[in-house]
């Protein structure tokens, strides 16, 4: 198991730990260049949102990612922490259902649609 493969796992136990729910992983790898996982999850509140979204930040952080960051900070509804070759969404249940980012990713995207 690589280093990604095993920074995901701990990212996604923290999520399971911290209680977010509906969490699910995508494999970029084929798909886009831009990471090679892209974790989503759903949290309860605002709160639970910006608090499951610095233990993510955390984990990157104490893993070697000092560049990591959270993304749309002055959002209630959603987060999105950088791990680079890693990608966490967190979202309130309806944004997600708005969204629908799995729906999106986990479906092939031939090649030509998806560089950057």
């Amino acid at each position: 198991m690589d280093k990604i493969d095993s920074l995901k796992q701990v990212v996604i136990d923290t999520l399971d730990q911290n209680k977010a729910q509906d969490i699910i992983s995508i494999d970029l790898k084929d798909k886009s260049s831009m990471a090679d996982y892209m974790i989503i999850a759903s949290g309860t509140s605002s709160r639970h949102i910006q608090a499951l979204s610095e233990q993510v930040l955390e984990k990157f952080k104490s893993n070697g990612l000092i560049d990591s960051r959270i993304e749309g900070k002055e959002s209630s509804e959603w987060k999105l922490v950088d791990g680079i070759d890693l990608i966490v969404h967190i979202f309130h249940p309806e944004k997600r259902k708005f969204y629908e980012l799995e729906k999106m990713w986990s479906e092939l995207i031939p090649k030509e649609k998806v560089m950057i």
